[in-house]
């Protein structure tokens, strides 16, 4: 569900609201886009930095048995698969090359 305003009013969108808007505005590469220009900020990132540590910190805890759930990176590698990213790493210090990934992304076509 998502909250919007509606004639100044606030209002809770249903799922199937909602699936019509990612279908008819193209969101989901919009989303593809923005996650890999996150991705490679945040590998561009000193060490030192906040988020940079609680992107690398790994939780020391039993998980829940069963197929694990999909986290955010395993999201972003499976888009630079479809993309046919490879050497991510050494493309990603060079933000000309990365930013053209970015802008195929909006356009891409599964």
């Amino acid at each position: 569900m998502s909250v919007h305003r509606h004639h100044g009013t606030w209002r809770i969108k249903t799922n199937d609201e909602v699936d019509e808007l990612i279908r008819h505005r193209n969101v989901i590469n919009h989303i593809k886009a923005q996650r890999l220009s996150w991705f490679g900020h945040l590998h561009r990132m000193p060490e030192e930095r906040m988020v940079k540590h609680v992107y690398k910190w790994k939780l020391m805890s039993i998980r829940p048995q069963g197929r694990p759930k999909n986290r955010w990176e395993d999201d972003v590698r499976n888009d630079m698969k479809k993309l046919k990213i490879k050497n991510w790493i050494n493309c990603i210090q060079d933000r000309s090359k990365w930013k053209s990934y970015v802008e195929t992304a909006k356009t891409f076509k599964d």
